[in-house]
Formats: C-alpha cells, sequence, structure tokens
C-alpha cells in the first residue's frame, strides 16, 4: 500500500528553501510539493517542474488541499504568516527562529493547539553528525561528571553582504538570531534551561548595523556552557570543546551536510553525512582506570530524518522530535542575551 501524501507548500525560494528544505521534501516520497510562493521569480519551476509558482501567501492558505505550510521567509514575518496558516488549519514548519519573541511565540503555540495542527521548527542541526557523537560522548559518561561544554559556529567575512536582510537593521536580524538559535538548542537539548544568562553581544565589523559577534554563558550547577559565534574568525577555534571530572572532548569543522546540499549532492547519494576523517574529534581520558587517548569517528549526520518525523508526527501521530515549546525556550534565552548584554549583567533564565 503507498504511503498518503502530504500535499506541501513552500513560502519563499532562498537559500534556506533551495538547500534545507525542497530537496529533502523531494526525496521523501511521503511529500508532494504542491505549491512554491515567489513574487518576482521562478526558480523553484527549474528545479522542479511539476511545482505551481504563486506569487501570494494566501494561495497556499485558501487552497483546501494544502495540509503542510513551509515559512522560510525573514524572520520578522514568521509570526504573522505562520497564525494565517494556523488558523487556516494547516501544518506548519518554520525557519528557525520559531519567532523574534517569547510572546509572539506563545500566541503561535496557543494558535496550533486550537486548531489542533502541528507547529515545528527546523532546528536541523540536531542531526548535526558532530552533536550526535557529542551527545554520546556525554551520555557514555567517559568524560566523568561534565564541568565545562563550549561550542562555536566560527565564520569569516569581514564585510557586509549586500542586500542580504540578516545584516540589515530590521527586526530579527543579526547574528545572534541566525547563529544562535542552533547553539541554544543543542545546549538546552543536552542539559535543559539554564539557571541565568550572561551576554555580551557586539557589532564588530565596520560600517555593520546588526550583531555580528555573541559570547553567551549560559549557567547551570556545577556547569558552564559558553557559546560563541562571530564574523571576524579567520583561524577556526573547536566546534566543540567539553571538559570533565575524567577528561576533555575536542572537535574541530562544520557538519558537511549543508555544503553538500549547496553542491547538489542529496542524501540518497553515497557519503551523505560522512565527517572528514580529518576532523573526527580527539578523546582524552581515563576508561575504567585506563588512560585513553584517540581520534572518535563522527556519526554521520542525517538531516532527512527532520521530515521523516514530521511525516510520522502528521500521517501516523507520532511525537514531534523539534517541539515548540523547546523552540520558543530558545527564543527565550535570546531575549535575556540581549537584555543582558545591554544591561551589562547577569540575568536569571524565568520563563
Amino acid at each position: 500500500m503507498a504511503n498518503k501524501k502530504i500535499n506541501t507548500g513552500i513560502i519563499g525560494y532562498g537559500m534556506s528553501a533551495q538547500v534545507f528544505h525542497a530537496p529533502f521534501l523531494h526525496l521523501n516520497h511521503g511529500f508532494n510539493i504542491t505549491k512554491i510562493v515567489e513574487r518576482h521569480d521562478q526558480k523553484s519551476r527549474e528545479d522542479y517542474p511539476y511545482v505551481e509558482v504563486v506569487t501570494s501567501a494566501d494561495d497556499l492558505f485558501d487552497d483546501p488541499a494544502i495540509q503542510l505550510v513551509i515559512i522560510t521567509t525573514p524572520n520578522e514575518w514568521h509570526h504573522s504568516l505562520a497564525k494565517k496558516a494556523l488558523s487556516a488549519g494547516k501544518h506548519v514548519v518554520l525557519e528557525k527562529p520559531l519567532t523574534i519573541t517569547t510572546d509572539q511565540a506563545d500566541d503561535l503555540i496557543s494558535t496550533a493547539r486550537k486548531n489542533e495542527v502541528l507547529l515545528t521548527v527546523y532546528q536541523n542541526r540536531r542531526w548535526d553528525g558532530d552533536f550526535l557523537t557529542v551527545k554520546e560522548i556525554i551520555e557514555s559518561g567517559n568524560l566523568g561528571k561534565l564541568v565545562e561544554y563550549e561550542s562555536h559556529f566560527d565564520r569569516f567575512r569581514n564585510y557586509s553582504k549586500p542586500n542580504a536582510w540578516r545584516e540589515e537593521n530590521v527586526p530579527g536580524s543579526g547574528i545572534l538570531y541566525d547563529l544562535g538559535p542552533h547553539l541554544i538548542d543543542h545546549a538546552l537539548q543536552l542539559f535543559g534551561d539554564p539557571q541565568a544568562v550572561t551576554a555580551d553581544i557586539r557589532i564588530q565589523r565596520d560600517g555593520g548595523v546588526t550583531d555580528d559577534y555573541f559570547d553567551l554563558d549560559l549557567q547551570y550547577d556545577h556547569l558552564k556552557v559558553i557559546l560563541k559565534a562571530g564574523m571576524l574568525v579567520r583561524e577556526p577555534s573547536p566546534r566543540f570543546l567539553l571538559h570533565g571530572t575524567q577528561g576533555s572532548f575536542k572537535k574541530f569543522g562544520l557538519d558537511p551536510q549543508e555544503n553538500a546540499s549547496k553542491k547538489g549532492i542529496t542524501p540518497d547519494q553515497p557519503g551523505w553525512g560522512v565527517d572528514d576523517p580529518d576532523n573526527w574529534g580527539t578523546l582524552n581520558t581515563n576508561i575504567d582506570g585506563l588512560h585513553f587517548r584517540g581520534n572518535i569517528e563522527t556519526f554521520h549526520g542525517c538531516y532527512q530524518k527532520f521530515y521523516e518525523n514530521v511525516y510520522d508526527a502528521i500521517i501516523h501521530k507520532k511525537e514531534i522530535a523539534v517541539k515548540p515549546e523547546e523552540a520558543r525556550n530558545v527564543i527565550r534565552v535570546i531575549e535575556l542575551a540581549l537584555q543582558s548584554s545591554k544591561e551589562k549583567r547577569t540575568i536569571l533564565f524565568l520563563k
């Protein structure tokens, strides 16, 4: 018996839709990409000739055949578009971040419950191979009691990209709203909500109008969590650096899936999600009283599992992996970080 297909519409066809959403939906036989909203172009038709290109999001909301709406617009439009979609009885996948504020997030969560539809957020980096590896190392206990966790998302571009909304002075722009949700979501998945947040958020590049650097300190009992990202990091720091009472783990390099997708490589091709052995992390610890120092093979990344889970949640009523309440708390940390940096003090985490 053939799988039931979910008729799907995508709002926006920028890099996010082209790299992270459409290729995975196209390969997953549970989804039928029916319509894509493009205001000025028809690029999606070049990539997927079977798709109908429309110019208004209302063409998705008003279409009774559309069951799932994926929103890949600039952050400032997330709340209004998702609210309309949910109110029209559509399931919704939002690009991260869920919204700009927790008030907006709470409103969407309430609207989804009222209309009995699914709301989730594309926190794809839960399926990064390096994060899956770090999670396993922590759970194994091979580091003993973890005392420090540091995660970086380093880039180097010493100028602002022209016509890029993320680098303009608009609501929800800047590196904290762009890369922060990935690093914060990882920390909350591993350790839960922090007790307090201390942040240093800056504009480091000449002529910049929105933040391009952040250093967040999330405080837990007996654990320090450091999350950093910047645009002026020519010599990258470790992607992950963990210290515990029995040892340390250090890992360089970013998960390869994004770059592979940008090159047109898809998850059904050999080598998908496989990390370069040169980037495998180093574990240095005492295991059962014996010293061990060596490389640990990185788990294979698997972004395709996000939409596999979305399908199972909609069709088979299984638990959704990325819960909107979790994505909401990521926004709460961002709000507290902005307050902390502005007021130059530590802020207690209150939901």
